[in-house]
């Protein structure tokens, strides 16, 4: 009895072994993150200095759902060009206080990613499903702890929802499954994806046509539906774009330039590396495993004189794909091309077509996925050799830090802080945004509203705290204004070639920029400047209604710029100071 018992405790565990590492890994981060809660290290480039605090305006101004509204930052922003109140991830921020809805997006686009991938899974391979179904949720949870973008994990964590939609569609056409995709873009993006689904649904629509010999009647319907759906979740952004006439300062970003040497090597280098938005984290496990297979099985078809079958294996399409997306990353950069597309599409203007490699995550998954099937169909070894190989790959995507690698930094602070008892210069998600520092000024000098701006400090940190700023971070503005704000920066700018450059050819960032450093602004207790002067047209600053200027740097040179020292407040556990000066 107790080796029937040891038996069927083995079989068991041969069939749901997969549930051990996909429970621990999410019970880790929900115990790391709501543990150590605002203590934790949280990504700050386009995340922290970007969607946190605009999500937190629209909730401290109450602005989810308001029209004809402006949002306190850049000078008045409409709240049109922020996110849309029908996305999944901006509900998260309307429900739940900033740092636990960040969280639970986390969980949420690694729930969604393992979801998605499973259903394509199933849906694609049902006769064999319980055979692979280890190896698929395994790839799939590979896929789900991809460390992307934060604002837009769950657009990229549910493209297999939306392939699997349309596969549906495709395959019965039943009423229920277009609804479904009516409601796909609450959890996509128009702008990164969308746009791109569209597309390749179109082409597929085209070539299904030609294949089948007849009209592929319900992927047009699921056009119709998908586009409308994407209308009405994104119905700001639509209006932007076609409905405003503003000139914005898209219309005078500067792009590279690229020679056909340059290209030939940013094709090679995204395709090998991919990018930190859509990191896939491939290059150590998944891109060996399928550079080999690819040789390996091409090879096996020319030796058996089945040179056809490399044309029709799914695998090789999807290596196909991934070339394609990677080779349109690094067109973007070939100036004749770009310029093209925008007089060809002038709406287009500004428009980073090149957007198609964050697709290339998913197909790199994908693949593996086919391999590490094929694998199983081999025999015994093959199986827990691929069963080796998907946790390899998911212990590549846990242990290598990256931009937005939230789980390692945190974890790696922590343990260097407990074991050299001293802590590390980053400031944690709690000291980045000081609220209870800000708190304090506010109420010290006696702050109503006034127009302020950041130096040395994120603008998004003021916003956060409810400060309404003249400088912030966005990609999608008023030129004019960009023109107006330049004038306050203009001895900064002057000073520094390469930072004129950079807000001239750009101007995302509106920042008060140092006139001897490259940047000022980190996420670190130090402070790394050389000239404590700040360079800044306070007579422009004031023309805007500017009041007030937040500081990390006691400026040396405040009573020539115009400005006066009016409170000084260091945050009670040191991590910095800021210093409050009025324009005179």
């Amino acid at each position: 009895m107790k080796r029937l018992t040891e038996q069927k405790w083995f079989i068991w565990l041969t069939k749901y072994w997969f549930i051990f590492p996909v429970a621990g890994f999410l019970l880790l981060t929900a115990a790391v993150f709501f543990g150590y809660g605002e203590r934790s290290y949280i990504g700050v480039h386009d995340n922290l200095d970007l969607f946190l605090p605009q999500f937190q305006m629209l909730k401290d101004t109450g602005s989810f759902f308001q029209h004809g509204v402006d949002v306190p930052f850049l000078g008045g922003i409409s709240r049109d060009v922020l996110p849309s109140e029908f996305s999944l991830y901006s509900v998260l921020y309307m429900l739940f206080p900033a740092y636990t809805a960040y969280v639970l997006g986390i969980i949420g686009k690694i729930l969604l990613g393992i979801v998605s991938f499973r259903l394509l899974a199933k849906e694609l391979f049902a006769d064999q499903y319980m055979l692979y179904r280890p190896i698929i949720c395994m790839t799939g949870f590979a896929y789900g702890i991809l460390w992307f973008f934060p604002a837009f994990g769950f657009a990229f964590a549910s493209i297999p929802l939306c392939v699997y939609l349309l596969v549906r569609i495709y395959r019965s056409g039943r009423a229920g499954w277009y609804a479904a995709l009516f409601f796909y873009p609450v959890v996509s993006y128009f702008s990164y994806h969308g746009l791109f689904i569209l597309g390749y649904l179109l082409i597929a629509l085209v070539w299904l046509s030609i294949r089948d010999r007849k009209p592929a009647w319900r992927l047009a319907a699921a056009f119709a539906v998908l586009s409308l759906g994407y209308a009405v979740c994104e119905y700001r952004l639509f209006g932007q774009m076609l409905l405003n006439s503003e000139v914005t300062i898209r219309s005078t970003m500067v792009n590279s330039s690229l020679s056909g040497g340059e290209i030939l090597r940013e094709i090679f280098t995204v395709w090998r590396e991919g990018i930190f938005h859509a990191d896939s984290v491939h290059g150590k496990v998944v891109l060996p495993v399928c550079a080999v297979y690819f040789v390996v099985n091409n090879a096996l078809y020319l030796r058996r004189g089945q040179a056809g079958r490399i044309f029709r294996d799914p695998f090789n399409l999807i290596m196909l794909f991934l070339l394609f997306n990677s080779v349109v990353y690094a067109l973007y950069d070939c100036e004749p091309l770009r310029s093209f597309v925008e007089t060809l599409v002038p709406p287009l203007k500004g428009w980073q077509f090149n957007r198609t490699v964050f697709f290339n995550p998913f197909l790199w998954y994908a693949a593996l996925l086919l391999v590490l099937m094929r694998l199983y169909d081999a025999g015994i070894w093959q199986m827990w050799a691929a069963n080796i190989i998907a946790c390899a790959a998911v212990l590549v995507i846990i242990l290598t830090p990256g931009r937005y690698n939230d789980l390692y930094a945190t974890c790696r602070n922590r343990a260097y802080e407990y074991y050299h008892g001293s802590e590390v210069d980053e400031l944690d998600y709690e000291q980045f945004f000081a609220e209870e520092l800000f708190d304090e000024i506010k109420q010290d000098i006696g702050y109503r509203g006034e127009w302020s701006a950041a130096y040395g400090l994120y603008p998004a940190v003021l916003e956060y705290n409810g400060i309404a700023t003249l400088d912030g971070y966005l990609g999608y503005y008023s030129q004019q204004y960009k023109d107006d704000f330049r004038r306050v920066i203009a001895p900064a700018l002057d000073r520094m070639e390469a930072t004129r450059i950079y807000y001239d050819d750009w101007g995302a960032r509106a920042y008060l920029y140092s006139g001897t450093d490259l940047s000022i602004v980190s996420a670190t207790k130090t402070v790394y400047a050389t000239d404590y002067d700040i360079y800044i047209d306070t007579e422009a600053f004031k023309a805007l209604g500017g009041k007030y200027i937040f500081s990390r740097l006691k400026l040396t040179n405040a009573e020539e710029a115009g400005l006066s020292l009016i409170h000084e407040h260091t945050a009670d556990d040191g991590s910095y100071t800021v210093y409050v000066y009025q324009a005179n």
